[in-house]
C-alpha cells in the first residue's frame, strides 16, 4: 500500500493502541510510531519513552469493568482496581490478541508533522538514529496528556532559595524518598492524595497544601465501586439529580469535607474533578496529615509560609499540580493547545487542519479508555469513507458552544479545559457516527 494511502498513529499507550485495533479491524492501513520499547504508555512503570507518570502504588480509580475495552475485556482475576503491573500486562494481552504488534514501530520519535497538499508529511528518527519522513493522508495523535509537567505559574516567590527538595508528581516514583522528611504535598486531586497518603506511614511529617476544596469520593460506595453505580440509564437524569443522590450517599459514608481539616469546597460536586480516595480522609482523621492553605512563599533555607500567615520547615515539596498538553512535533503555526484549550469538533477532529485527529485528549468523570476506543470508531468511519464532517462553519458554532457549555459547567481552570461527562459523551459520539453517515 503506498504510504499516502496509509495514516499515521502517534503513540502506543492506551489510546494509540485501541486507534491501532479499530483501524486494523477497519482494513485501514497505518503505521504506528511508538518513542518507548513497550506499549501501555503512562501505565508502563518506568517506561523508557521517559514519559511515564506512573509511581509504584498507583492503582486505576475507575474500576476494571467500566474502564476496559469493549472489544476485549480485562482478566475477571484482576481485583476492581488492578495496579499499572496488571494494567501493563492488559495492554500486552490487548495488541497480542489483535495482532498489533508487529505493526508498531517501537523506538521510533515522531520529530515533526506538517501538512502538505491536503495531507501529512511524518518526519521521524529510528532506534539507529536513522531518519525518514514519510507522507499519511491522515493523522492520529495519541501521546497522551500526562507527561508534560505543569509547574506552578508563577514560580513561589523564594523558591529558587529553597534548600529543601522540590520535585514535580510526574517524577515521584518510590516512597522512600518520603521516608523521615518533613514532606509538603500541593494539590488535592488523585495524585496528591495518593502521596500524601504514603508520606503520612513513613515520613516524620506531612502537610496538605491547596487552594481550593475537593470532594473526596470513596473508591467503594455499598460494597460495589462508585463509577458502577451510575449507569447508562441514570445518566440521563438531570446533572442536579445526579448531585443531589450523590451528595446524599457522601454525606452518609463520609460526611462534610470540612469535618476533616479541608476547605469547603467552592464549587458544587460534579463542576470539577472529584478525587476519589478511600484513605485521604481517615489519614486526615488520625492527624497523620496536616492541612494547609496555598503556599504564599518561601522564606529562605527551608521555611515554607502559607497564605494563613502560618510557617514551617519544610524537606521537600512534590507538586501535583498537573500537566500541559504538548505536542512537540508539531510547529505553532500548525497545532498547539495555549493554556489546555483544544478547540476540536466533538473533541477529535481539527477543524482548521483537514485529516488532523485527536485521541483519548479528554478529561472525563469515568474511564477514558471506552471513550478513546468510541472516538477511534467514529475516526475509522471518516477514513473509511463511511461518514464526512459537517461543514466547516458548522464545526467551528459547535466548537464554541461546546467551550460555552464547558465555562458554565466547570470550574475556571487549565484542569478542566477537556473535561467530559462519561455516559452523554459516549452518546454524542454515538449520535454523531449516525449524523455522519447519513451525510454521505
Amino acid at each position: 500500500m503506498p504510504a499516502a494511502e496509509k495514516v499515521c498513529v502517534i503513540g502506543a499507550g492506551s489510546s494509540g493502541i485501541v486507534a491501532c485495533q479499530v483501524l486494523n479491524a477497519r482494513g485501514i492501513g497505518f503505521d504506528c510510531f511508538e518513542k518507548g520499547s513497550a506499549v501501555g504508555g503512562n501505565w508502563r512503570y518506568e517506561n523508557d519513552n521517559g514519559m511515564s507518570s506512573a509511581y509504584r502504588s498507583l492503582h486505576i480509580n475507575t474500576s476494571r469493568r467500566v474502564m476496559a475495552f469493549k472489544a476485549l475485556p480485562m482478566p475477571d482475576h484482576y481485583p476492581d482496581y488492578p495496579n499499572h503491573f496488571q494494567m501493563a500486562a492488559y495492554f500486552d494481552e490487548y495488541v497480542d490478541h489483535f495482532g498489533l504488534r508487529e505493526k508498531i514501530r517501537f523506538r521510533t520519535e515522531v520529530l515533526s508533522v506538517e501538512p502538505v497538499d491536503g495531507e501529512w508529511d511524518v518526519a521521524i528518527v529510528g532506534p539507529e538514529g536513522e531518519r525518514e519522513t514519510i507522507r499519511y493522508r491522515a493523522v492520529l495523535v495519541a501521546n497522551g496528556h500526562h507527561w508534560d509537567p505543569r509547574w506552578p505559574e508563577p514560580a513561589f516567590p523564594g523558591s529558587e532559595e529553597f534548600s529543601g527538595e522540590q520535585i514535580h508528581a510526574h517524577h515521584y516514583r518510590e516512597a522512600d524518598v518520603l521516608s523521615g522528611k518533613r514532606v509538603l504535598v500541593l494539590g488535592l486531586g488523585n495524585s496528591a492524595a495518593d502521596i500524601a497518603v504514603e508520606s503520612s506511614r513513613i515520613a516524620d511529617a506531612t502537610f496538605l497544601a491547596m487552594r481550593r476544596g475537593a470532594y473526596i469520593l470513596p473508591k467503594y460506595m455499598n460494597g460495589k465501586p462508585i463509577d458502577e453505580m451510575l449507569t447508562p440509564l441514570t445518566s440521563r437524569s438531570p446533572i442536579a439529580v445526579q448531585r443531589f443522590v450523590s451528595m446524599r450517599l457522601l454525606e452518609i459514608s463520609a460526611g462534610a469535607m470540612t469535618t476533616y481539616g479541608l476547605p469547603r469546597p467552592d464549587h458544587k460536586l460534579y463542576e470539577a474533578h472529584p478525587t476519589v480516595s478511600s484513605e485521604l480522609l481517615p489519614r486526615l482523621g488520625h492527624g497523620d496529615i496536616e492541612v494547609k492553605p496555598n503556599i504564599d512563599r518561601f522564606t529562605g533555607d527551608r521555611g515554607v509560609r502559607f497564605v494563613d500567615g502560618s510557617e514551617d520547615e519544610i524537606d521537600l515539596v512534590v507538586y501535583c499540580t498537573g500537566y500541559k498538553m504538548t505536542f512537540p512535533f508539531f510547529a505553532p503555526e500548525v497545532f498547539s493547545a495555549p493554556d489546555n484549550r483544544l478547540p476540536l469538533y466533538r473533541r477529535v477532529a481539527s477543524v482548521e487542519r483537514p485529516g488532523l485527529y485527536f485521541i483519548g485528549f479528554i478529561q472525563p468523570l469515568g474511564p477514558i479508555m471506552p471513550l478513546a476506543e468510541a472516538q477511534s470508531e467514529w475516526v475509522a468511519d471518516l477514513l473509511g469513507r463511511r461518514a464526512t464532517l459537517p461543514p466547516a462553519a458548522e464545526m467551528k458554532t459547535e466548537v464554541a458552544a461546546e467551550e460555552g457549555k464547558m465555562r458554565r459547567r466547570f470550574v475556571a481552570s487549565k484542569r478542566h479545559t477537556v473535561e467530559v461527562d462519561f455516559y452523554p459523551y459516549l452518546r454524542e459520539i454515538r449520535r454523531e457516527r449516525k449524523q455522519a453517515a447519513q451525510r454521505v
